[in-house]
């Protein structure tokens, strides 16, 4: 059917799952279902959910019994997905409120379209917005994604469709979104990008990309899961390294 579904994975994430909900449920343009994958969270994450689920009907639970990791959470609220348009965005991450009409109205523009991402904002653990925001270009190919990965997974409006041909993969040595956004770029071609920071992305020193070293060697794992050449990987690699620094130096330059 035609709509939009939200999928948000959900591992303890009680202290912010109610303000990425509360800013899904506040866009411009209507939600058409919006499914909380549960990945057998230990503190009070699925008490916030049976919460919301109890006041709006478009609110899915999804409440796993084995923890599965973050890729397979989306990948399993993509197969549970209603609608033809998948919207993902994580457990600490919120959206400004026209984020998706914004994006809908690049759909409806082009139907050659099959992803659409948005600059980002930055927030500490803290609350604290940072100065810095990320901006992208207004359209993005394969090539030019290997330098660097643009497409936060957060921002993202994209044809279901091209998510059933691409599952994001669940190797937890890699960053599984970026290798995602790789395959469906060689499927459709390119994507395109909205200049806003309609994504306020939180900063977490928990997260895999939170190491630094570790987020490092990822990337290069992740080229080569994605099947690029050593030498194409190693060149794309480099430039990877340097915008990677000069992005987090600004952000906590900021």
């Amino acid at each position: 059917m035609t709509g939009i579904s939200v999928v948000i994975p959900c591992y303890n994430c009680e202290k912010t799952l109610g303000r990425t909900i509360d800013s899904v449920l506040a866009q411009t343009v209507r939600v058409d279902e919006i499914i909380l994958v549960d990945d057998v969270s230990k503190d009070g994450t699925l008490s916030v959910i049976r919460d919301y689920e109890a006041k709006d009907a478009r609110i899915r639970v999804l409440a796993k019994k084995e923890n599965g990791g973050v890729a397979r959470a989306r990948n399993d609220g993509v197969k549970a997905a209603g609608f033809d348009l998948i919207a993902f965005v994580d457990s600490d991450d919120f959206w400004a409120e026209s984020k998706l009409e914004k994006q809908l109205a690049v759909m409806k523009s082009d139907p050659s379209v099959g992803l659409v991402f948005t600059g980002s904002a930055f927030i500490s653990e803290e609350g604290k917005m940072f100065d810095y925001t990320l901006s992208v270009p207004a359209k993005i190919t394969y090539n030019d994604l290997l330098s660097q990965n643009l497409i936060s997974c957060s921002s993202v409006l994209v044809k279901k469709e091209l998510m059933e041909h691409n599952p994001m993969p669940t190797d937890k040595d890699i960053h599984e979104d970026f290798a995602t956004w790789l395959a469906v770029l060689k499927e459709c071609g390119f994507a395109v990008g909205i200049n806003e920071p309609l994504l306020i992305y939180q900063i977490s020193s928990k997260s895999k990309s939170g190491n630094k070293l570790y987020a490092v060697k990822m990337q290069w794992r992740t080229y080569r899961c994605a099947g690029v050449g050593f030498f194409k990987a190693a060149k794309h690699f480099v430039i990877y390294a340097y915008r990677s620094l000069k992005k987090y130096g600004g952000i906590y330059k900021s």
